[in-house]
C-alpha cells in the first residue's frame, strides 16, 4: 500500500509528463508500470500485471463496440449523407431566421447520432456548411462558431465514443448510458436552436442580409435526381438511428450487437449511394487508425486504475476532496472545474481515462446517481472541445476550412455562446439529475 507522498509523486510525475508533451497513452503506461514496480518491489511482477491487464482490457466482447461504431460512422461519412441531410434540413427550415446555422445544428445532431465522434461532425460540416454560409453573407465568426459549437452534440447524442469509454472505465451499462444521453442531447440542440433564432432576430446582418426575416436565403430548386439522392440518404439515416437506438432501448440488441447491425445497414446505404470498393476499404483502414489508439489508451487506463487501487491514491484524493467540506455541490463543482482546466490542454478521451477512476467512486459516495454524473461529465468534457488553447473542435474546423479569414481567434469567439450553453446544461443536470436518469428508468 502506498503513502500520501507516493500518491502525490505519481500524480506529479503524470502531470509533468503530459506538460512535457509526452502522449497521454505513454505517460499513463510509464507512470503506471514503474509505480506498480515500486509498490510490488519487482519489475517482473509489474510486467506480469501489464500482460494480464492487456489481455483482460480488450478481450471483453463489449470492446468491439468501439471499432464497430467508428466503422459505421465512416461508411455514413463517405456516402455523402451529411450533405444530403444538410440540404434537406435547410429546405425544411426555410421559414426560420438564420436557417443555415439552424440546419448546421440539426445536421450535426443527426450526424452525431450515427458517427458518435464530434471531430467527425466538425470536419464534415466545415466543408459542407461554411461555403454556403459565406455565400449567403453570414458573418464568418458566427458561421464558424455554429459549426464548432454544434459539433459538440456528437459526443452526447448516442452512439458516443465518450459514453462507451466512460462505461468501460466505470463498469456501467453502455446501453443505459446511450439512452441517458438522448434527452440531454435533444435539450442541448433545442437550446442551440433558440439561441440562433434569437440572435438572428437581434443581429440579422450576422446571418446574411435580412436574415432576421422570413426566407432570407433564396432556395435553389434541386433536380429530381438530387431530391431522390437526398431522400435516400435522409431516410436511410433515420432508419439506421431507429434500428440502432430502438434496438438498444427495447432490449432487442446489446450495444455491441446494435453496432454490428448498424455497420451492416451503413454499408448497405454506402453501396446504394455509390461508394466504391476502394472507398469501403479506406473506411476500414481509417477505422483501424482511429480505434487502435483508443484501445491502447484503454489498456494503459486499466493499468492506471490498478495503480490507483494498490497505491491507495483513490482514497487519498477522495479524502482530499472531502476535507474541502461535505457539500456534494461544492465537490461536484470542483470536479467540473478540473474537467474544464484539463480540457484546455488534452483530449476528451484522455480526460475520462485520467479522472473517471477517481471521480466516479467519489460521486457515488456522495450519493449522486452514476448515470447522471456520467452525462454531466460528458457535457463538461465536451465544453473542453471549445475551450482555448486546445479546443479540438476549433482546431478541426480551422484545418478543414481553407479561408484565411477563418482564424483560431475568430472560431473561438464564435464558439463562446455555445460554450456558455454547455455550461448551463452542466448546471441543469447537476441540479436536476432526472434529465439524465428519466429515460434509463423506463428501460
Amino acid at each position: 500500500m502506498g503513502s500520501p507522498e507516493f500518491a502525490m509523486a505519481i500524480i506529479a510525475i503524470l502531470i509533468a509528463l503530459i506538460i512535457c508533451s509526452v502522449p497521454v497513452v505513454i505517460a499513463l503506461g510509464l507512470s503506471s508500470f514503474f509505480g506498480l514496480a515500486y509498490l510490488t518491489g519487482s519489475v517482473d511482477v509489474a510486467g506480469s500485471l501489464l500482460a494480464n491487464t492487456t489481455y483482460e482490457a480488450i478481450r471483453d466482447y463489449v470492446f468491439a463496440v468501439i471499432p464497430l461504431f467508428v466503422l459505421m460512422g465512416e461508411f455514413i461519412a463517405r456516402s455523402g449523407t451529411a450533405a444530403d441531410l444538410y440540404n434537406l434540413i435547410n429546405r425544411g427550415l426555410k421559414r426560420l431566421p438564420g436557417r443555415l446555422a439552424l440546419a448546421t445544428v440539426a445536421g450535426n445532431a443527426v450526424f452525431g447520432a450515427v458517427t458518435g465522434v464530434s471531430i467527425a461532425s466538425a470536419a464534415a460540416f466545415s466543408r459542407i456548411a461554411y461555403p454556403q454560409m459565406v455565400k449567403h453573407n453570414y458573418d464568418k465568426s458566427t458561421a464558424l462558431g455554429s459549426i464548432a459549437g454544434s459539433a459538440s452534440l456528437g459526443m452526447l447524442i448516442p452512439p458516443s465514443v465518450l459514453l462507451i469509454v466512460w462505461g468501460v472505465i466505470s463498469e456501467q451499462s453502455i446501453g443505459r448510458l446511450f439512452v441517458a444521453g438522448v434527452l440531454p442531447g435533444l435539450l442541448l440542440a433545442t437550446m442551440f436552436f433558440l439561441f440562433i433564432i434569437g440572435y438572428a432576430k437581434l443581429k440579422p446582418a450576422f446571418f446574411g442580409e435580412g436574415a432576421g426575416h422570413v426566407d432570407a436565403t433564396p432556395a435553389i430548386e434541386p433536380t429530381a435526381a438530387d431530391l431522390k439522392r437526398e431522400k435516400l440518404g435522409g431516410i436511410g439515416v433515420c432508419i439506421l438511428i431507429v434500428v440502432v437506438l430502438g434496438g438498444i432501448w427495447f432490449g432487442a440488441f446489446t450495444p455491441t450487437e446494435a453496432a454490428g447491425v448498424g455497420v451492416l445497414l451503413a454499408l448497405l446505404l454506402a453501396v446504394l449511394k455509390g461508394v466504391s470498393l476502394r472507398g469501403i476499404g479506406e473506411a476500414v483502414l481509417e477505422t483501424g487508425r482511429i480505434s487502435a489508439p483508443l484501445l491502447f489508451l484503454l489498456i494503459t487506463a486499466q493499468m492506471y486504475s490498478r495503480l490507483l487501487a494498490l497505491g491507495g491514491i483513490t482514497g487519498f484524493i477522495q479524502d482530499l476532496f472531502l476535507t474541502l467540506g461535505n457539500s456534494p455541490f461544492l465537490i461536484l463543482s470542483i470536479m467540473v472545474l478540473v474537467w474544464f482546466v484539463l480540457g484546455m490542454f488534452i483530449d476528451s478521451v484522455s480526460i475520462i481515462l485520467l479522472t473517471v477512476p477517481i471521480f466516479a467512486p467519489l460521486s457515488s459516495g456522495l450519493g449522486y446517481d452514476p448515470i447522471a454524473f456520467a452525462i454531466m461529465g460528458i457535457v463538461a468534457i465536451e465544453a473542453g472541445l471549445l475551450t482555448p488553447p486546445l479546443g479540438l473542435c476549433v482546431y478541426t474546423v480551422k484545418s478543414c476550412v481553407s479561408d484565411p479569414d477563418a482564424t483560431l481567434a475568430r472560431i473561438f469567439k464564435g464558439s463562446i455562446p455555445y460554450w456558455v450553453i454547455l455550461i448551463i446544461l452542466v448546471a441543469l443536470i447537476a441540479n436536476f439529475p432526472a434529465l439524465a436518469t428519466f429515460l434509463p428508468s423506463l428501460m
